[in-house]
């Protein structure tokens, strides 16, 4: 069965990169969100959630989506990691419920392929 990414904030270049990734790897289908009100409609059947710190459209903080997700008794299940290089904001996002993340920079280092795998399924590559 596919699994499905919901990637939240990012770029057109970071998340092609993200998905291509995540098709490669893991033979996920990768869908992207650019806003909360966006990405809260669109949690049905997804197995991960990717957030960015900071939303590409309004360079808003995506430390409250995460909150959102993990505060919503109907969402709370589903893994949720903070895309950031910041230690600190990592902290913060798993303080709120999330799994350890990754940075744009690590992506496909063997500790984050390791990190999905644990929420997606051993790595088909």
């Amino acid at each position: 069965m596919t699994k499905r990414v919901l990637d939240i904030g990012n770029c057109a270049f970071d998340h092609t990169a993200i998905r291509r990734m995540l098709e490669q790897r893991f033979g996920a289908e990768v869908r992207q969100a650019h806003s909360q009100a966006q990405a809260l409609g669109m949690l049905k059947d997804v197995d991960l959630v990717l957030v960015n710190r900071r939303m590409d459209e309004d360079d808003s903080d995506g430390m409250p989506i995460i909150e959102a997700i993990k505060s919503n008794p109907e969402t709370a299940h589903i893994p949720v990691m903070l895309i950031s290089n910041f230690a600190d904001y990592q902290s913060r996002a798993e303080k709120a419920g999330a799994a350890p993340g990754f940075g744009k920079g690590e992506m496909n280092s063997p500790a984050t392929i390791e990190r999905l795998a644990a929420c997606l399924g051993e790595a088909v590559r």
